[in-house]
């Protein structure tokens, strides 16, 4: 809850949220980050991959009596884009599951209108012991070189800030582990 709230807050110091902006969370799960900002948007779309997971979701805005989100079963390794196009796209401790982190960036600019912001909330890089070992994804990530694939992709005024810092236990040992924002535009 205090990263997604984190996470939020910055989101808000860094892009401009009205009612007019339509939103989407990228890797949502069950929607915890846009909880967060959803009445500072327009609309929000909850993006996953999961089923299990957004029935949760749809289970939390129906409790809620949200009438600005809605889900949305996708898989951009496999299904095919959306035609709908976002004013503001998000994601929290997502991308770093991502095999194809260009592509996906690559995507997800296709996503978003001109003039719309891109918000990515992610482990910086570290030694694998995040997650331990058998985990496929990328052990965080340099800042510099995900920047610059975010500019490969189109995307400009690309800007990093700490955001949060997570500590986990493990054998009797705490470590720290630094959690950025990535936030760009496209024009």
């Amino acid at each position: 809850m205090a990263r997604a709230a984190a996470v939020a807050d910055e989101i808000r110091k860094n892009v401009p949220l009205t009612p007019a902006v339509n939103a989407m969370e990228f890797g949502s799960g069950t929607g915890l980050l846009s909880f967060f900002l959803q009445r500072d948007l327009g609309h929000v779309t909850l993006v996953d991959s999961s089923k299990g997971m957004l029935e949760v979701a749809a289970q939390k805005i129906a409790a809620g009596g949200i009438e600005n989100m809605r889900t949305l079963r996708l898989d951009l390794d496999t299904d095919p884009l959306p035609t709908q196009r976002f004013d503001l796209i998000y994601s929290l401790m997502t991308v770093h599951h991502v095999p194809d982190t260009a592509r996906l960036l690559t995507d997800l600019h296709t996503l978003l209108q001109p003039g719309g912001h891109l918000c990515v909330a992610d482990l910086d890089a570290e030694d694998g012991s995040f997650h331990g070992d058998g985990f496929s994804g990328h052990n965080g990530f340099d800042r510099q070189h995900l920047g610059e694939l975010a500019e490969q992709a189109g995307f400009q005024a690309v800007s990093f800030s700490t955001v949060f810092r997570m500590t986990r236990e493990k054998d009797c040992h705490k470590r720290e582990y630094p959690i950025f924002l990535m936030v760009c535009s496209k024009t």
